[in-house]
């Protein structure tokens, strides 16, 4: 056993120092080499078809490596989104569902690359090794064959002088060998090499075919998932824009207790600005009719300044806006103001007690100023045609600076409290903003405890409540 394995290893040898000594000569040119164009054609076909797959192949897998982890990412993804869109907010249950819908795409999305296409990708490629064997062994072959037959010559050359027969014979014999066994493999390629090199057509379609088939759907089925995901979120958005789901709007929509009072004495509800006021206290005096202080409004409705200036005491609440009043409120109070002259007989020249807040820093009682009545002479009669129209609409506070002020500027005013306004006529300002009091356009649209007025800082103009200011 021994000494066959060594034959055979010695026989290996033997062949290997043969071939390696003819492709030296063939390199050399000492000895011509078999030449078959038509085999050199089919090789270079095979060895650029062989090259071509083994690329794709290696480009595909590295594809395949990153839809998986894109496919890993999306879910983490979907998961982040599914867990920030909160479960009171609308369409909560049908994202959940589309982002089921779109790992289950990626799932079927890549297995189908893997199990279509990447598979058979690799089992074409798979059959270049086994014929680049059966082409080395071809070339080892041809090697041999060419071998023998410049053996052969050489013995028919030597064998005319010697006239040696028997090793002419045994050369003869071992050339048709050779030769024999390079034609069968020879003739094998011949036909194994164009038809592989023809199949890669067939085969292409079919792989490229499965690949953007697969592509194709997993993007149009993708793209109706977020056109879905699209529509729960733009629902979501409207819903928002009125609202739905704002801390101040739900706030804004706790009911409320309003301090609204019914008039008992005239049955009228109160206006709609929800304002409740307090009955004034008349001071009679034996001229006219009873003067009434101006009312403190307290409107429900109505902003309250948060701010208060440097020289207003910590503990005094902020000064509520008066409500704008319609002609039925006026009428409704010149009806209340006769009933309390019916009810209560007070003696005249007898002064009602002064309420500390109407008093100013010297401790006098500040004058009462009766809103909106028409001015009368000393007779009692209307003023002439000529009068002032300002005059009948304006008030000017005692204590308010009219020297060197900008035309059209009846007085100006600081503001003791901030205040933001809640229509667009009206005029927001901070603390220690100096406003122009100025004329309303149309005196008519003048409303008690409201002034017209110019902020300094922005020239900005509208109406703002007197008593969240103080004239300087």
């Amino acid at each position: 056993m021994a000494e066959s394995k060594g034959a055979l290893i010695a026989k290996s040898v033997q062949k290997h120092a043969g071939r390696a000594k003819e492709k030296l000569l063939q390199n050399l040119g000492k000895v011509d080499r078999t030449l078959d164009d038509i085999f050199e054609e089919h090789l270079q076909n095979f060895n650029r078809q062989h090259q071509q797959a083994t690329r794709l192949q290696k480009e595909f897998n590295n594809y395949i490596r990153c839809i998986r982890a894109v496919q890993t990412a999306s879910k983490s993804l979907m998961e982040a989104i599914t867990e920030v869109y909160e479960s009171g907010w609308s369409g909560h249950d049908l994202l959940y569902v589309q982002a089921q819908n779109m790992e289950m795409l990626w799932q079927d999305f890549s297995h189908k690359l893997g199990d279509q296409v990447l598979i058979p990708l690799n089992t074409y490629t798979n059959q270049f090794p086994e014929v680049r064997k059966k082409v080395e062994k071809r070339g080892r072959k041809l090697v041999d064959y060419d071998s023998q037959r410049h053996s052969f010559q050489n013995l028919q050359a030597n064998a005319a002088k010697r006239r040696d027969d028997v090793k002419v014979t045994k050369g003869r014999e071992q050339l048709e060998e050779a030769k024999r066994t390079y034609e069968v493999l020879n003739s094998e390629l011949h036909d194994e090499l164009p038809a592989l090199y023809d199949s890669r057509v067939l085969f292409y379609v079919n792989n490229l075919q499965t690949l953007f088939s697969a592509e194709q759907l997993f993007h149009a089925e993708s793209s109706k998932v977020f056109a879905e995901l699209e529509a729960i979120t733009d629902k979501l958005a409207n819903d928002c824009q009125r609202g739905s789901y704002s801390k101040k709007a739900i706030a804004n929509n706790v009911p409320q207790t309003n301090n609204a009072n019914v008039n008992s004495h005239n049955g009228n509800a109160p206006s709609p600005t929800n304002t409740v006021q307090t009955p004034p206290s008349p001071a009679l005096n034996g001229d006219g009719p009873p003067k009434v202080a101006p009312e403190a409004p307290v409107a429900t409705s109505a902003p309250v300044a948060p701010e208060a200036p440097a020289d207003t005491p910590p503990d005094s609440p902020a000064p509520e806006a008066p409500a704008r009043q319609n002609s039925e409120d006026k009428t409704n109070d010149e009806h209340n103001d006769k009933k309390v002259e019916e009810l209560y007989d007070i003696p005249v020249g007898t002064s009602s007690p002064v309420a500390p807040e109407k008093l100013n820093n010297n401790g006098e009682e500040r004058p009462v100023v009766e809103p909106k009545r028409e001015p009368r002479d000393k007779d009692g009669d209307n003023k002439p045609e000529g009068a002032s129209r300002t005059d009948e609409v304006y008030d000017i506070p005692v204590g308010a600076t009219l020297a060197g002020l900008p035309a059209g500027t009846l007085y100006r005013v600081r503001a003791t409290y901030r205040y933001t306004r809640e229509d667009s006529d009206e005029l927001s300002f901070d603390v220690g903003d100096v406003i122009r009091v100025v004329e309303y356009d149309d005196p008519d649209e003048q409303e008690e405890g409201w002034l017209m007025g110019i902020k300094e800082t922005t020239n900005e103009k509208g109406m703002f409540p007197a008593n969240f200011t103080r004239p300087i």
